[in-house]
């Protein structure tokens, strides 16, 4: 006999008082009681034997209790399948719960990452418009006349934006004074290195000397004399008086010449001859890329599209400026400025800057991934002279500039 038969024959017996049933035959067949209970992860229910003779199926109770829900799984809870109407409510509750997390978690209504350092306008340029001259991997000359002339007006529209960054940092200085972080270790280039890419004073590409000023004055021959005796200073170990020196031209009040502004922000981020200030060195490197983009923009007014004396100046402090925001050296770290500035850095002739944002692009720093744009920036480097290892996979065909474009 089933389960269910002696269910009902019970019952039957149960209602039958006056049928001459005896207690010994009622007993023998009173089965075991059993509560049925149909749950899941969320929800349980009692289900009741049928209370209709022909109905064979069993019925659910009209109050489900709910268990208690686990927060744990709230992105995974599954569809309950409950009859009432507490369970269809927590049904409801559960998709659009899991259906909200799920999206927060892809982060598809998430914004695009914003810098105070970093302007909402900054011009968007069309860095394939350059692809057309320069040279190719064995390093043989491709542009002419035609393309000489766009070079230089490609090169303005990366220096106005240098201009744009340089204020908009200042900007970003005057409100915020972050707290302090320890400085580590880097990669950073010592003066011997400043002096044989920007000239020592000479200005980019030899001129009569350095943007020194916001009015547009250029340092003069003596100041240039004394940044090559601090540079030597440093060279032969005596770290103290070559810091002193470049703090005395560094001063505001005094010479305010943007280069002695970016030594002296090196040697006080990274204790040079004194105790490592990487607050401070933030200082000296906004003022060198302010005071430098002060120079550049009277000469891009004038029209000159090379720039002008102080344009070595602000391609360095608008690098050593992304390291900081990269590291967080004297400010928190910002990957969305970090990425801007090493890329304008980069667009006008910085090596260095060429790997930085090439790395950015590759893992995502800043910015989306892009390993188009990587392999340009890397191959970009590599044909100025600055290879890295282990990079022979931006040659491939596929990371060609013509196939990024399709």
């Amino acid at each position: 006999m089933g389960l269910r038969d002696l269910i009902r024959k019970k019952d039957q017996l149960d209602g039958d008082r006056g049928g001459g049933v005896d207690r010994e035959t009622l007993d023998r067949l009173a089965g075991p009681e059993f509560t049925f209970i149909r749950s899941d992860t969320h929800t349980q229910e009692i289900i009741h034997p049928p209370s209709h003779p022909n109905s064979n199926f069993l019925a659910a109770s009209d109050a489900a209790s709910p268990s208690k829900t686990r927060r744990s799984l709230d992105v995974f809870r599954p569809r309950s399948r409950g009859n009432s109407a507490s369970s269809a409510g927590d049904k409801d509750r559960s998709h659009d719960s899991g259906r909200r997390r799920l999206s927060q978690r892809l982060h598809l209504s998430k914004a695009p990452p914003t810098s105070e350092f970093v302007p909402e306008n900054l011009p968007q340029i069309n860095v394939y418009s350059a692809e057309g001259g320069g040279a190719g991997r064995d390093g043989a000359s491709v542009a002419g006349a035609g393309a000489t002339t766009e070079k230089d007006a490609y090169e303005g529209q990366w220096e106005k934006r240098a201009t744009i960054l340089a204020e908009a940092n200042e900007r970003g200085q005057r409100r915020s004074r972050p707290p302090s972080v320890v400085a580590t270790p880097s990669r950073e280039p010592s003066p011997s290195r400043l002096q044989r890419d920007y000239g020592g004073g000479a200005g980019n590409g030899g001129g009569n000397g350095n943007g020194g000023r916001k009015d547009g004055v250029v340092s003069s021959k003596a100041i240039d004399e004394q940044i090559q005796e601090a540079i030597r200073l440093h060279e032969e170990g005596h770290l103290d008086q070559s810091t002193r020196l470049f703090g005395t031209l560094a001063d505001p009040r005094g010479a305010n010449n943007p280069l002695s502004q970016v030594l002296y922000g090196l040697a006080l981020r990274h204790g040079w001859g004194c105790d490592p200030d990487p607050e401070r060195a933030v200082t000296y490197l906004s003022a060198a890329a302010s005071n430098a983009a002060a120079v550049e923009s009277m000469a891009l007014q004038a029209g000159l599209k090379k720039g002008g004396a102080a344009k070595g100046e602000l391609i360095l402090a608008i690098f050593e400026l992304a390291n900081c925001f990269r590291h967080g050296w004297g400010i928190p770290r910002d990957p969305v400025a970090a990425k801007q500035y090493y890329e304008t850095a980069a667009n006008l002739g910085d090596t260095d800057a060429m790997n930085e944002v090439g790395w950015c692009y590759l893992e995502g720093f800043g910015c989306k991934k892009d390993k188009f744009a990587a392999a340009r920036y890397y191959r970009l480097a590599e044909e100025n002279g600055n290879k890295t290892l282990g990079n022979t996979w931006i040659w491939k065909d596929k990371y060609n500039p013509t196939n990024s474009k399709k």
